[in-house]
């Protein structure tokens, strides 16, 4: 597969070197900043192009992957949609729900596979735990709850667009904490209800949240809690506790840590102790992830089915947060809507 990338921050780094482990090669690139985006392509061989229409145009890009701000995703998807390109964008993959459904509604007009970065469904822990629940070995759900209590430092947020609303769309729940939402979706099922409170620039000079803790109701029946932070130092692995009726697991970073499951057969559980975090250094996470979700997205291109991480769970997880951020701001519990059948 042959990728556009726009964007060529951090993040597009550790992008264009996933796709290079996997054979997939980065055509071309395109950045606001011309040098940052000439440099870029240099380092890894690509064409740079003075902008995101003519990267859509580009006769050798199959895709493009868009590693910018969550406040320019619109606009792609669109670009790609009126070129016929599938468009892969970071997560949150917008900064509101009307601006995500219109980004689905442009892909699927067009006939496109639009699909957001969501690689830690891939980690090994979450592959394993996926089939673990599915097959019933935790028994029935009780509760499922997502920690991370993260920490970023005033550099981080040293530039006005950092935590803001318009840009960023909030600050340590959907920038930081979208993994864990989305995660939490994926193993659980769809959440019914919520309820919050929240800390605005707790820590840092920020116009947004950098402490949050919300209680969930699953349709299931099952309870939780979302806590979220930036503001926390040093830093601490995130964790995803999964508690049944036959059992618990623990997923620390993106190692399963924990299985305590009454009499458990089947397959081995995965458990270690060593984990790689974003707790501290947005980077510090692995690249094996990023490359089964970008070979994922490629075959489902070539194949016109939908990735594992679509549009539509991109979705769902912003719908959580921005419920949480409404009970929060307007002190009430927050019903969401379920999936159609």
């Amino acid at each position: 597969m042959r990728v556009g990338i726009i964007g060529t921050g951090a993040i597009a780094g550790m992008h264009a070197q996933a796709y290079k482990n996997i054979g997939y090669r980065v055509t071309a690139c395109t950045d606001r900043t011309a040098e940052r985006g000439q440099k870029f392509a240099e380092m890894w061989g690509a064409e740079f192009v003075a902008t995101p229409e003519q990267l859509a145009r580009h006769a050798d890009v199959d895709y493009l992957d868009v590693c910018t701000f969550p406040g320019y995703r619109l606009p792609a998807v669109e670009l790609a949609a009126q070129h016929g390109k599938h468009v892969l964008v970071q997560k949150p993959m917008a900064v509101d729900i009307e601006t995500a459904a219109r980004m689905i509604a442009a892909a699927r007009g067009a006939s496109i596979q639009l699909g957001v970065v969501s690689q830690h469904r891939f980690d090994d822990s979450i592959l394993f735990l996926k089939r673990a629940i599915l097959a019933g070995r935790l028994g029935r759900i009780l509760e499922a709850d997502a920690y991370i209590k993260w920490w970023r430092s005033d550099e981080y947020y040293a530039r006005p667009v950092k935590g803001s609303w318009a840009v960023e769309g909030g600050g340590a729940l959907i920038s930081q904490a979208i993994h864990q939402v989305d995660l939490l979706l994926h193993l659980i099922g769809p959440v019914d209800e919520v309820f919050g409170y929240w800390k605005l620039g707790a820590m840092h000079k920020i116009e947004s949240e950098d402490m949050v803790s919300a209680v969930l109701r699953y349709a299931s029946g099952a309870t939780g809690v979302i806590q979220a932070a930036t503001a926390w130092w040093p830093g601490y692995p995130e964790r995803i506790e999964i508690h049944g009726a036959r059992g618990s697991a623990i997923v620390t970073g993106d190692q399963l840590t924990t299985w305590d499951v009454q009499d458990d057969e089947g397959e081995s559980a995965p458990v270690a102790k060593a984990a790689k975090s974003g707790a501290s250094n947005p980077l510090a996470i692995a690249l094996t992830p990023f490359e089964r979700q970008f070979r994922d997205f490629g075959e489902a291109c070539k194949a016109g089915h939908p990735p594992a991480s679509s549009g539509q769970e991109g979705y769902c997880a912003l719908e959580l947060v921005r419920a949480i951020y409404t009970a929060c701001a307007e002190g009430r519990k927050v019903a969401l809507p379920l999936p159609s059948a």
